[in-house]
């Protein structure tokens, strides 16, 4: 009677202690099962944030775990909780890196669109302020009022011009004889023959002339090696003209297109002078600062005595 009431009593016990351990673990299994359903929720999320519109080109079908039954079917296996959660991870982890290697195309599109567009405002004042013929334009002689004197000062404003009847109607049969005697370079590299004629018609102090040909040379020609070149050549043609208005633009656009280009230096120095001539006395002090500062050496060196030249026409604090 005694082990009769004994074994009576223990099973029960037994029965308890088994019940006291599986609820700790099914409840366990269950937070698990709550905590990736959160996990795919953001996933899913975030790939409609990347891919709007929920098109299902971009959306893998959800993995869904296999939901326990009374029994099991004879012949297939069962999935056990590991192995659900190890695949749901795999697919959240492929997706992951799928949106992430998105997330970098995007983000890298998106830098080249900006700096496609700060070239875009850096060339569109300069376009707007000097139009530039067509390719096919040839050079024109330019009839000309000739000035009292030979050099003009930095800070004199141009005159007025004359009179509409006292125009000439078009070049001097001398002008178009000496324009024409400027042969232009042929060679085997036609971008650097436009920029050596307008360098040529520029040193004759044929100024029109000079800025159809380098107008024509760096719409035709923007990515030449001369480009630097052709930019502060034909703000200086501009300058040298009188035309001070007409020469910042270039200035400043050969300036900030290429700040390491052959005569970027040079650009900056002519628009501090420019704006002197304009007498814009700001912009001139801001020019020259912006000039010691990035390029030390040559103001010390090449382009010393020009900028010590500008700086003792203007006041700057």
């Amino acid at each position: 009677m005694g082990i009769m009431t004994f074994r009576a009593l223990a099973a029960p016990l037994v029965l308890l202690s088994v019940a006291g351990t599986a609820t700790p673990a099914m409840a366990q299994d269950a937070a698990t099962a709550e905590r990736l359903k959160k996990v795919e929720a953001e996933v899913r999320a975030l790939q409609r944030k990347v891919f709007p519109g929920g098109d299902g080109r971009y959306f893998e079908p959800q993995i869904t775990a296999a939901q326990p039954t009374g029994g099991t079917t004879a012949g297939t296996p069962s999935t056990t909780a590991v192995t659900d959660i190890l695949a749901r991870l795999d697919a959240m982890e492929s997706q992951i890196a799928r949106l992430t290697a998105q997330t970098e195309e995007n983000t890298n599109a998106i830098r080249q669109l900006g700096t496609r567009l700060g070239a875009l405002e850096v060339t569109s004042g300069a376009a707007a302020s000097a139009a530039t013929p067509s390719p096919a334009a040839t050079i024109v002689p330019v009839a000309v009022t000739p000035t009292p004197t030979a050099t003009r000062p930095a800070t004199a404003t141009p005159p007025p011009p004359p009179p509409a009847a006292a125009r000439p109607a078009g070049p001097t049969a001398q002008r178009l004889a000496a324009v024409q005697a400027i042969a232009k370079p042929q060679t085997d590299d036609p971008g650097d023959d436009e920029y050596s004629y307008g360098f040529r018609l520029w040193d004759a102090k044929f100024y029109p002339e000079a800025q159809q040909q380098l107008s024509l040379f760096v719409e035709k020609y923007p990515n030449h090696r001369q480009i630097s070149y052709g930019r502060n050549l034909l703000g200086r043609a501009y300058l040298d003209d009188g035309k001070a208005k007409e020469a910042a633009p270039w200035f400043l656009k050969n300036y900030q297109s290429d700040k390491q280009g052959a005569r970027a230096p040079d650009s900056l120095l002519y628009l501090a002078e420019t704006m002197i001539a304009m007498r814009d006395t700001k912009r001139a002090c801001i020019a020259l600062a912006e000039f010691s500062e990035t390029y030390p050496a040559v103001a010390s060196g090449r382009l010393k005595g020009q900028y010590d030249a500008n700086r003792t026409k203007v006041k700057c604090n």
